[in-house]
């Protein structure tokens, strides 16, 4: 069977290729990519026949090393396809697996870490290469149904408090000015500051401004207000069936009020408007059933498998690397890749306060 593989760096031709995929999201766009201060983007292509495979990636150098690694972008990413994943046969799958292997080695990288999409059957082609692990579960509500049923399923206390804050008059509006971003910006970074979140969650007006003016970027600020005082908001992503709360804040001063509840169900609306048929809630930090995952479950009870893949093509460097950099105490730690840990890292998954 022929086949043939190649990497891409450039805008238009990587561009090419994923909106010709079944489905995609921002996070598999050669832009937000461009936005990662990581490394390098880097798109692997297989093509046999008139179908393709594309997935996205950030290389980077292994400090002190020889070597680099691939990780992907902030975000639910992994491989796209012109063709229905879950229907892709073993043989595909094996000589997938046999070019990106061999990409690896030309790149001189011995590891991938990438966070999966669940919504893009992406583990019927990655179980056949190895390195699938379960991540817990992601919440998500249908916005396909009647908004009645869907708020049938809120649960109960979740509908009155919901209520109460739309009879408080609250100001709910998209951003349209540069001072919205900037109070937006000053809000999330105390929200940052208040939860000693690690340097990967802050990000500066720059990037919330690139995410909603960018190269073909439908994004949107919501935001409520209080009078004038801003109260609440949320970096709202918006793709072709899937809208999400990206980033979100909530004022010191309003915590108790849980202003978020209200821009959450305001979100969905705002789904529903635009046609879109998932908003996709996320689930815990680090997939565990924490109180986030407790928050979000309290909108909708749909959850689907979260998946991450965790690869290792050179496991002799990758055990020598580990040796070298990681102490007897941390040798049983589930990191990935276990010899960058320590090392300041960018998020593993969206925060929504």
């Amino acid at each position: 069977m022929y086949y043939r593989s190649f990497t891409i760096r450039e805008e238009t031709a990587w561009n090419s290729y994923i909106e010709r995929s079944l489905g995609f999201e921002i996070y598999q766009t050669w832009y937000y990519h461009s936005l990662n201060k990581e490394g390098e983007p880097v798109l692997f292509v297989y093509e046999e026949n008139k179908r393709f495979i594309a997935l996205p990636l950030i290389k980077r150098a292994i400090e002190a090393s020889s070597f680099y690694d691939m990780t992907s972008v902030y975000g639910y990413c992994g491989p796209v396809s012109n063709m229905d994943l879950s229907e892709v046969s073993l043989s595909t799958s094996q000589n997938f697996k046999h070019a990106f292997i061999e990409f690896l080695k030309a790149e001189q990288c011995i590891s991938v870490f990438s966070r999966l999409h669940p919504f893009m059957n992406q583990q019927f082609l990655l179980q056949n290469i190895g390195g699938l692990k379960e991540n817990g579960k992601t919440i998500y509500i249908d916005l396909t149904v009647p908004l009645a049923y869907q708020k049938e399923n809120y649960e109960k206390r979740l509908n009155r408090q919901i209520r109460s804050l739309r009879k408080r008059g609250f100001l709910i509006k998209e951003a349209t000015t540069k001072d919205d971003i900037t109070r937006f910006t000053q809000m999330y970074l105390q929200n940052m500051d208040r939860l000693n979140a690690s340097p990967g969650y802050y990000f500066d007006e720059q990037y919330f401004a690139n995410l909603l003016y960018g190269s073909k970027m439908k994004n949107k600020l919501l935001l409520i207000f209080d009078g004038s005082d801003l109260i609440c908001g949320a970096l709202v992503l918006i793709s072709r069936n899937i809208i999400r709360n990206h980033l979100s804040a909530t004022s010191p001063g309003y915590l108790k009020d849980s202003p978020s509840k209200l821009l959450t169900d305001e979100i969905s609306l705002l789904g529903r408007q635009l046609g879109k048929k998932i908003f996709h809630l996320g689930g815990g930090v680090g997939g565990r059933e924490d109180s986030l995952y407790k928050y979000k479950s309290y909108f909708s009870n749909l959850e689907v498998e979260d998946r991450i893949w965790c690869y290792v093509t050179e496991p002799n460097i990758y055990n020598e690397l580990v040796a070298q950099r990681v102490n007897i105490l941390d040798s049983k730690s589930n990191f990935f890749p276990l010899y960058r840990k320590g090392i300041k890292q960018a998020p593993p998954q969206n925060i929504e306060i």
